[in-house]
């Protein structure tokens, strides 16, 4: 907090200053007998009729009364943090620059993370991104491959705007484009949003969100040193593919890939299939997918038999695959996880990768739900 010369606390902060990170401290139990105080941090999104508005960095934004104000001030922008450098390595030396974690602004690293799910067909509005890879579904009681309508689109990831500056045209004009974009193609429209780093998009949740949008997903990329990674296990059960075979589409959660599905999971700068093999006649025990983007590698679709779970698959899957990254020139990693997924996020944690920035698909108001799978 911000004190005077006199030890005071004070309200820096006004209304000229939104958009900017701030901290502000506010009396959380007004009239009570003891003063107590409630300090948040995020970005100011809105200073109006004596009411703030200020985004945390999981996106929730929160309603401040201007009279309960005890202090506040701006404070810089929120950077990427280094990962843990771990130590010794598995060859026991101390762990040199390059297993150190990554340190990225937004607005590197969100367009490695789009190309690592790439659509099969985008459009430029000013500096967004329409993006869409729509998979065509039959109707009902039709053969099998009678087509009659595009109506499905392979993750909300590759079927959305993604918004990384200005449209060009005035916000509503753009939303409006944007939907006509997707009602095209039969799909609901998507703008997929980020808060709680250096140059995310807090102004542009609030304004979403006062037009009626609706948040339905929310998730995290997470960074880390590829290194470090690497020396985690030997991975020598391993075997790394250029193309997802039946066995690995066997043991990927998404049930019955399409030709659009295979298209955006080969898709990429450079993309490994990574599977452990099973017993002789059994499915595959593990699975992963990496896509190799400079100096960034990419992790997803870490899966692993429910049966062999906790024995270090998932751990000897990503090590491979970083080494291959490694072999390529990479020296960063990123990966995308789930709010409520304990289990790989205790995995991720331990692999020395730490968060990033948060991610939501804002949904247009009035639309049937016509997606289908993960975020």
């Amino acid at each position: 907090m911000e004190f005077s010369a006199a030890g005071r606390l004070e309200v820096r902060i006004t209304p000229s200053d939104v958009g900017k990170r701030v901290s502000v401290r506010r009396l959380s139990e007004p009239g009570a007998t003891r003063e107590k105080f409630t300090d948040t941090v995020g970005v100011l999104t809105s200073w109006d009729g004596g009411v703030l508005m200020i985004t945390r960095r999981d996106g929730r934004s929160v309603r401040i009364a201007e009279s309960a104000l005890v202090a506040g001030k701006v404070v810089p922008a929120r950077h990427a943090t280094a990962a843990p450098q771990g130590g010794a390595s598995r060859h026991g030396t101390t762990a040199p620059a390059r297993r150190r974690g990554p340190a990225a602004s937004y607005g590197e690293l969100a367009p490695v993370v789009s190309r690592g799910w790439p659509p099969l067909e985008a459009e430029r509005l000013g500096e967004w991104e329409l993006r869409a890879a729509v998979e065509e579904v039959p109707p009902a009681g039709r053969p099998a491959g009678v087509v009659v309508g595009r109506r499905a689109g392979f993750t909300r990831r590759a079927n959305s705007v993604l918004p990384l500056g200005d449209p060009g045209v005035p916000l509503d004009a753009a939303l409006a484009a944007v939907r006509r974009w997707y009602d095209e193609r039969g799909l609901p429209a998507y703008i997929q949003t980020a808060t709680g780093a250096e140059g995310t998009q807090e102004l542009l949740c609030t304004e979403l969100e006062r037009r009626g949008w609706v948040r339905e997903v929310t998730a995290e990329v997470w960074t880390g040193a590829l290194a470090r990674v690497a020396d985690r296990a030997e991975g020598a059960g391993v075997v790394l593919s250029r193309q997802a075979d039946e066995a690995w589409l066997a043991r990927y959660r998404r049930k019955g890939v399409s030709e659009v599905a295979l298209r955006v999971l080969g898709g990429g700068p450079s993309v490994w299939f990574a599977s452990v093999p099973g017993a002789e006649g059994e499915p595959l025990a593990a699975i992963g997918r990496c896509v190799v983007d400079g100096r960034w590698a990419g992790f997803a679709a870490v899966e692993v038999d429910p049966g062999r779970r906790r024995r270090g698959l998932a751990t000897e899957v990503m090590a491979a695959l970083a080494r291959r990254a490694l072999d390529e020139g990479a020296s960063a990693a990123w990966l995308q996880v789930e709010t409520d997924n304990e289990g790989a996020r205790a995995l991720y944690a331990a692999l020395g990768f730490v968060p990033h920035h948060v991610y939501h698909h804002y949904r247009a108001p009035d639309e049937q739900d016509d997606t289908r799978g993960r975020a």
